[in-house]
């Protein structure tokens, strides 16, 4: 992980906004950071994670940064080795199928309720999100394709009125979210999902709920056929046990 410039230490008075104490502050983004990088595949799963060298590129000492591998052990992002070391969890092959079918099911319901109450502006935004999408693709920058896609479904989620159910949906998928950047690289792979993104804004534009459903339902569950790919072309990343 790359030690922070000294410009970029936040300043004490920082750490301790909302009255919240300096530690509290450190741990929460430490926690934010780490698991970007986790998420993301920066940090690779079976990679160790040292605490002394975050503790040292913070600027803190290891108590923030035992804090916010707790919480990312908790969510399955990191193993903890007692007298041996921490690592990257490999993505747990058998939990991707349940997390996508919880996740299909949710955004199927967001999906059509959005189809429902969105106005012109709301739509407006939502094709501002895909031409943001098709631009990263045509640079070929996964990443901020991969927050295009992130911002499309989060509104989607907000014009139906429930943000809260997006903020759930994160909490399901983040090992999907691992295993979905390794399709990204697949040629013709993001082009694909544009054309999808493509189908549910027509649906969305024609007020059509049920077949605006039926698009993000289609989109979602190719998920679950990319899943054996991956797995052939990375299996040192999966944890292959049922």
């Amino acid at each position: 992980m790359r030690a922070p410039n000294k410009s970029e230490h936040r300043s004490p008075a920082s750490h301790r906004r909302s009255g919240r104490p300096r530690t509290a502050t450190a741990a929460a983004r430490i926690y934010a950071d780490l698991r970007a990088e986790l998420v993301s595949l920066l940090r690779r799963p079976g990679d160790p994670i040292l605490e002394a060298e975050i503790a040292l590129s913070y600027g803190v000492s290891r108590t923030p940064v035992r804090e916010a591998i707790l919480r990312l052990s908790d969510e399955g992002l990191v193993e903890i080795f007692p007298q041996s070391g921490i690592l990257v969890s490999r993505i747990p092959l058998a939990a991707l199928p349940e997390a996508i079918i919880v996740r299909r099911s949710l955004e199927e319901t967001t999906t059509r309720m959005a189809t429902e109450r969105a106005s012109a502006s709301q739509i407006l935004s939502l094709h501002s999100i895909l031409e943001r999408q098709r631009e990263a693709a045509v640079a070929g920058d996964r990443e901020a394709f991969h927050q295009a896609d992130e911002a499309f479904h989060a509104t989607i989620a907000d014009i139906a009125g429930h943000p809260g159910i997006w903020k759930l949906i994160l909490q399901v998928k983040v090992h999907v979210d691992r295993f979905r950047r390794l399709t990204l690289p697949q040629r013709g792979r993001m082009a694909e999902v544009i054309a999808e993104h493509e189908a549910i804004m027509a649906a969305i534009e024609a007020r059509n709920p049920a077949a605006a459903g039926a698009a993000m339902v289609r989109h979602l569950e190719r998920l679950l056929v990319d899943i054996s790919a991956a797995r052939h072309n990375n299996p040192e990343l999966f944890d292959q046990r049922s």
